[in-house]
């Protein structure tokens, strides 16, 4: 058993919630605990699909497993009812925290030119524009 494996604890607790196969044939060559081990092991380490340990099975048949529970949202159901398990025994402590630290970004990462708003070159320089109205045309007294 591997460092971050399930212990049996765990694995009783999270064995019952699993789906059940109902297809007639071979038995599987790993066990679904071994694959969700690996599951486990690959999401903690954040490593490629193919580095997962071969204890744990075939990288194909652990990213399988994965995928397809992930497709029918069976992780999903997993755990919402262990969550509503933990709710019933008060393990839970649903507080809301809101930050209301305000985060200012530097002006280069708000798109400003390069040189800043003060460079010389960058500078709106003051120039006549023409009027907009007629009445404010030069001459229209």
């Amino acid at each position: 058993m591997g460092r971050g494996d399930l212990t049996n604890q765990q694995w009783a607790r999270l064995e019952p919630l699993l789906p059940k196969g109902i297809k007639p044939g071979r038995p599987p060559t790993w066990s679904k605990r071994q694959l969700i081990d690996g599951i486990r092991w690959r999401t903690r380490t954040g490593a490629p699909w193919r580095d997962v340990p071969a204890r744990y099975g075939p990288w194909q048949t652990v990213y399988g497993l994965f995928r397809r529970w992930q497709r029918d949202g069976t992780w999903q159901q997993i755990l919402t009812t262990l969550q509503a398990q933990a709710d019933a025994r008060g393990l839970i402590t649903w507080d809301v925290s809101i930050d209301t630290t305000v985060t200012r970004a530097h002006q280069h990462a708000a798109g400003a030119r390069k040189g800043g708003s003060a460079s010389t070159k960058n500078r709106a320089e003051s120039t006549s524009s023409p009027p907009t109205t007629p009445w404010a045309a030069p001459g229209a007294d």
